[in-house]
């Protein structure tokens, strides 16, 4: 296995402009050979400029499926709520005619959520393109948090979604599995700042998936990796 390919930027302003236009270019090229697009984004605050400079992409938006990698188990107007980051960054303007896949319904809590989820997520139009991954200093991709109960069924179901209560961070969530992640014809990673740089060579050198949850994408050879470094 060769590893990622890196793309390193002495800022995340021009970190996220990069990222966004790679995005754009797979999703047209994906547009152009099936007539349809998938990807699944990440919440958080790094996402946001991507979100926002890829809003502003000439591309063919109505055949474009949005979802997410995962999702905290909240009103969709909660603050916490990554459908409204991508409903406020991503969805306005053309881009506001891409077809959005939610994981939040309307069950009372994330586990009572699932089977409905997975029926939504199993009609997809899977491969994804893209699966745009964050990373904690824990480790942590999508929710798939180490030492979470549900880590290991996270890793090793078949399903496409699994509700996941994480050890120390608030809410619930929705996450897809790792077979989702790696069921993709892109995984890319954007990660900024020394803390997380550390974390992320510690996951190249090898160990566990288990230790460090962002393994599962970065240490196999399924799916090619490209990761977005800035300071």
């Amino acid at each position: 296995m060769s590893g990622p390919v890196e793309h390193v930027f002495a800022d995340g302003a021009a970190a996220a402009e990069n990222l966004a236009r790679r995005i754009g270019a797979v999703l047209g090229e994906a547009i152009a050979a099936r007539g349809v697009a998938g990807i699944a984004l990440s919440g958080g605050r790094s996402p946001r400029p991507v979100l926002e400079a890829l809003s502003g992409l000439p591309l063919d938006w109505g055949k474009v499926v949005v979802t997410l990698a995962d999702e905290r188990w909240v009103a969709p107007d909660h603050a916490d709520s990554n459908e409204r980051l991508i409903r406020e960054t991503l969805l306005t303007g053309a881009a506001a005619k891409a077809r959005f896949v939610a994981m939040k319904n309307d069950a009372g809590d994330a586990y009572a959520g699932a089977a409905a989820c997975e029926a939504v997520f199993a009609a997809l139009p899977w491969p994804l393109d893209i699966v745009l991954l964050g990373m904690g200093e824990d480790g942590h991709t999508a929710s798939l948090f180490p030492q979470a109960r549900e880590l290991a069924e996270g890793l090793f179901t078949q399903a496409r979604v699994l509700a996941m209560t994480p050890p120390a961070a608030p809410h619930q969530r929705m996450t897809l599995s790792a077979g989702a992640i790696v069921d993709s014809r892109h995984i890319f990673l954007q990660i900024g700042g020394a803390a997380k740089k550390a974390v992320y060579d510690r996951a190249l050198a090898g160990g566990s998936v288990e230790e460090l949850p962002i393994r599962l994408a970065l240490c196999q050879d399924k799916v090619p990796v490209e990761v977005w470094i800035s300071d």
